[in-house]
């Protein structure tokens, strides 16, 4: 292969990895709501050259170090912990990028970032404010987020809801937001 055919195959990797974690629900509610702290966008950007450095790094990885990774960056850089089945996913997405850029087809890196990216969804995640009542008559606060995902673009494939059959152009999904500890809880709807 040419240096300059790899470096190629490189930027198209990186355009995919891009892609997965820019469509990632629950690192767009953590980027948005900027539980990384002030510096969340900035965090989001470096995500995506750490996870490109760790496939490079560790050519023959398995799907759970995969999700492992992913999961200790969203519980490090962003105090938050992703339950809501989307870890698998993105990370299926990530290693079979990198299996394509193994094997030199750029053009299927090339048609797999432009698909995420024509499903990516949108995520507002609003904060619902309610109290629970302790034997002790004190009241812990415990914050409940309005989640709504709608689908900027044709397909989707689980990451992103599909709206339900009423016409709606969005589905409305309610996730709790436990902080205990400083951590952050993100769940699927059941």
């Amino acid at each position: 292969m040419m240096a300059g055919a790899g470096e190629d195959l490189r930027a198209l990797f990186r355009a995919g990895v891009r892609a997965a974690l820019e469509a990632w629900p629950a690192l767009q509610i953590a980027v948005e709501n900027g539980f990384g702290g002030v510096h969340s966008q900035e965090k989001a950007q470096w995500l995506g050259g750490a996870v490109e450095e760790y496939f490079f790094r560790n050519a023959d990885l398995e799907l759970d170090e995969v999700e492992d990774f992913l999961g200790e960056l969203m519980t490090n850089e962003f105090d938050t912990v992703v339950e809501d089945g989307s870890l698998p996913q993105v990370s299926q997405q990530l290693k079979t990028m990198f299996h394509h850029f193994q094997r030199g087809d750029g053009a299927t890196l090339k048609e797999m970032a432009s698909h995420i990216t024509q499903r990516k969804c949108r995520v507002r995640a609003t904060a619902l404010n309610t109290t629970r009542e302790t034997d002790e008559d004190d009241a812990d606060s415990v914050e409940e987020m309005e989640v709504t995902a709608t689908n900027d673009g044709a397909a989707t494939d689980g990451v992103c809801p599909q709206s339900e059959p009423s016409g709606a152009d969005s589905q409305t999904i309610k996730e709790e937001d436990i902080v205990e500890d400083g951590w952050t809880i993100v769940r699927r709807k059941k």
